[in-house]
C-alpha cells in the first residue's frame, strides 16, 4: 500500500485541520505514512503533497532532511547502534559487531526473514547511559552483550509487543479532537509578506 488507506486518509485531513496552513502538516503525515506502510513511499509523498497543497518535490525535500523517515523497506524492528564518543568507549563498537555477528548482517542491512535492520548512528543523546541503542527509537540503556541477545530472543517471541510497537509506530494510541473541540484554526491574517518572498516572485535579485 502507498497513498493512505481510507482509515487513515480521515486521520490525515483531521491532521491537516488543525493547521492554519496546511503545509505545516507535512511531517505529522509523513510519520503517518510510514506507520502505515513502516517506510515512506513515493506514492505517499505525492498523496501528501496533493493534501497540503504543495510538490512532492518539497514533500521529498522535507522527508529526506529528517534521518527518522526511511525511504526504502527497513525491518519490523530498526536496531540503531550508537558508536559515537561515550558509547565508544563504553563498547559501542563492540556491541554493533557483536550484533552484526548475532543477526548475520551487516549495519545498514536487514535480516532475510524482515525482522530486524541495523543501524550504525551518531549520537543519540543518552550518553550518560552508555552503551545505548534504539529498536524503533525506544531506548536500552547500557546494555551488555547477554542483554542484546536476550532483547532480540523476546523480540523474536512478540514478548515485547506492548512497549515496542512494529517500525513507524510513534505512540500507542493516536489523538483524535472531535471537530466540536476543535481550536477553529484560521490562516494569520495582516502579516505583510517577507520581502525577500516578495522580490523572488518578482523575479527580482537575491
Amino acid at each position: 500500500m502507498a497513498r493512505f488507506s481510507p482509515d487513515n486518509l480521515r486521520t490525515a485531513l483531521e491532521i491537516v485541520g488543525r493547521y492554519p496552513i496546511a503545509k505545516s502538516a507535512t511531517i505529522p503525515l509523513l510519520h503517518l505514512a510510514q506507520e502505515q506502510d513502516g517506510y515512506v513511499t513515493d506514492d505517499a509523498m505525492e498523496h501528501i503533497a496533493e493534501l497540503v497543497g504543495t510538490t512532492p518535490a518539497q514533500v521529498l525535500g522535507t522527508c529526506s532532511f529528517y534521518e527518522m523517515f526511511k525511504r526504502e523497506p527497513v525491518g519490523t524492528y530498526l536496531v540503531n547502534i550508537c558508536t559515537n564518543i561515550s558509547c565508544q568507549i563504553m563498547g559501542g563498537e563492540e556491541l554493533l559487531h557483536h550484533a552484526e555477528h548475532a543477526l548475520g548482517i551487516k549495519a545498514g542491512s536487514t535480516t532475510a526473514d524482515g525482522l530486524f535492520t541495523i543501524e550504525d548512528v551518531e549520537c543519540i543523546a543518552a550518553c550518560t547511559e552508555a552503551p545505548c541503542l534504539q529498536v524503533n527509537y525506544r531506548y536500552r540503556h547500557r546494555i551488555t552483550l547477554e542483554e542484546f541477545d536476550q532483547l532480540i530472543d523476546d523480540l523474536r517471541a512478540g514478548e515485547l509487543a506492548d512497549e515496542v510497537p512494529p517500525h513507524g509506530t510513534l505512540a500507542k494510541i493516536r489523538q483524535h479532537i472531535p471537530a466540536e473541540r476543535s481550536a477553529g484554526v484560521a490562516p494569520p491574517s495582516g502579516v505583510p509578506e517577507p520581502v525577500w518572498l516578495a522580490r523572488n516572485a518578482e523575479g527580482g535579485d537575491a
